[in-house]
């Protein structure tokens, strides 16, 4: 049902290659059901050696014995077969249970799929593709992935983007409790996991209701990136905002953002020195367009120091933060981190690969008791329990300078209405993601720019 929709052409050759174990199985299957579709299907029984699954052995006496579909085994050192330009290829060699690198034939046909097939579909994962560890030798780069009731992890990082290609999930029949009944460290966030906990709005709420948020943003050259997070800040809902910013930006804050109360910084250039009280304020977020200055830096322990509520902290705080490691330890408990993966880097160290980054990730967020929200193409939220949340919105026009400053003030303004740390960061980054979707469809991904994401902010809590 999935493939019919992507490759209606029965004419075009199907070459599907099996391996001997249950992934082979499903090759044969999907031989069977398509060539019952009148598809041009040949069927490549790999390396077998009469050691197969049972699975495998079911479907292989299922399939039809029709001079229509050709089946032929490859033996040890037989010749590679050819591929047709327009032949659309299926790997079934390996599932997600291998747990060492192809070696030998299979290494040499995975190559051969890899450098000839010019529409390569994987069944379940990329055959030598690993579905929870790093996977450093030879695997099957697929153009697509079908994978079976949720993605693998190993989907979610950047480091396999060349090797699954584009993925869906498909259901295959898994009894509806038996997911609800797995202990898991690892969550898709989707519509239905927002919509559990979003608020609706009352009839005599007032802008009391809804908290006073505070943006610690902008330096000289930089006004932009605060009024483009007070602006997101205004459009996720907080009911009053102050912006602190330098005195060079009080101005031009007044004049496009006059939904917003403007606190001038003593400087005339960059943060120097916290407002006066913090009481008025349900949340704070800091760093965007902030400058790293000496004064600067100090205003920031001394911030970290006078509250204790949970925050968010972005950009320049972050990278601050990253040249004091001994502040970490005063970052308010809950607060909301937002790296992106070099601020990551800086603040945490250097990993070998993503799953070493994840682990990181997941390790500081426990010892912090904080919130990493880790920017990118399914970003990553990483909880005090040591739980990970993966963002399903988003695309890559959202690469684009201020994005970032938009999602601090997304999410420094749900802090504010009382959401939880948790509630924030997941509605924060779908909404934050599902804007850009919105923006890429009315314009392009190239086009976008961070101030649309603001203005489909509105369309977005429509959907949701």
């Amino acid at each position: 049902n999935w493939f019919q929709p992507h490759f209606p052409d029965v004419d075009r050759p199907v070459h599907i290659f099996c391996g001997p174990g249950n992934n082979g199985g499903d090759g044969l299957a999907i031989a069977r059901i398509l060539h019952g579709r009148f598809f041009s299907v040949t069927v490549f029984l790999c390396y077998t050696d009469g050691n197969t699954s049972p699975d495998f052995r079911a479907n292989l006496e299922r399939l039809p014995r029709l001079k229509e579909l050709q089946i032929t085994e490859l033996h040890s050192r037989d010749p590679l077969p050819a591929i047709p330009q327009n032949a659309v290829v299926i790997d079934a060699l390996f599932g997600s249970g291998l747990n060492r690198a192809p070696e030998g034939d299979f290494e040499r046909l995975i190559l051969h799929l890899n450098a000839n097939a010019k529409n390569l579909v994987s069944v379940d994962i990329p055959s030598g593709m690993f579905a929870d560890r790093h996977t450093a030798g030879t695997s099957i780069h697929a153009h697509h992935t079908l994978s079976f009731e949720t993605p693998k992890l190993a989907f979610l990082f950047p480091e396999n983007a060349e090797r699954v290609g584009a993925w869906s999930v498909q259901p295959i029949g898994l009894h509806p409790g038996f997911k609800e009944n797995l202990s898991v460290s690892n969550h898709f966030i989707n519509l239905e996991l927002i919509r559990s906990f979003i608020r609706k709005r009352k009839k005599y709420d007032h802008k009391g209701t809804y908290g006073h948020a505070l943006l610690i943003a902008g330096s000289f050259g930089k006004a932009g990136a605060a009024i483009l997070s007070a602006r997101a800040c205004l459009r996720s809902g907080v009911g009053l905002l102050t912006v602190h910013v330098p005195r060079c930006a009080y101005e031009v804050l007044q004049a496009t953002v006059p939904e917003a109360m403007v606190s001038p910084d003593w400087n005339q250039y960059f943060f120097s020195k916290p407002p006066e009280s913090l009481d008025a304020y349900q949340a704070i977020g800091i760093g965007c367009g902030l400058d790293r200055q000496g004064e600067t830096a100090t205003a920031l322990l001394q911030l970290l120091e006078a509250t204790n509520r949970p925050m968010v902290l972005d950009a320049d705080a972050l990278n601050l933060l990253s040249e004091h490691p001994d502040w970490h330890a005063k970052i308010p408990k809950n607060s909301i981190l937002t790296p992106h993966p070099k601020e990551f880097e800086r603040l945490f160290g250097k990993s070998e690969n993503n799953f070493e980054r994840n682990a990181l990730q997941r390790r500081k967020a426990q010892d912090l008791k904080v919130y990493i929200l880790l920017k990118g193409a399914h970003s990553c939220i990483a909880t005090p329990e040591g739980v990970c949340y993966f963002n399903s919105t988003g695309n890559p026009g959202m690469a684009t300078g201020g994005s970032g400053d938009v999602l601090t003030g997304i999410l420094t303004g749900l802090l504010a209405q009382g959401y939880s740390s948790l509630e924030t960061a997941l509605l924060g980054v779908f909404l934050h993601g599902l804007a850009g979707d919105l923006a890429a469809e009315a314009s392009s991904p190239e086009a976008l720019i961070a101030g649309d994401l603001v203005g489909k902010m509105g369309e977005g809590f429509q959907m949701i």
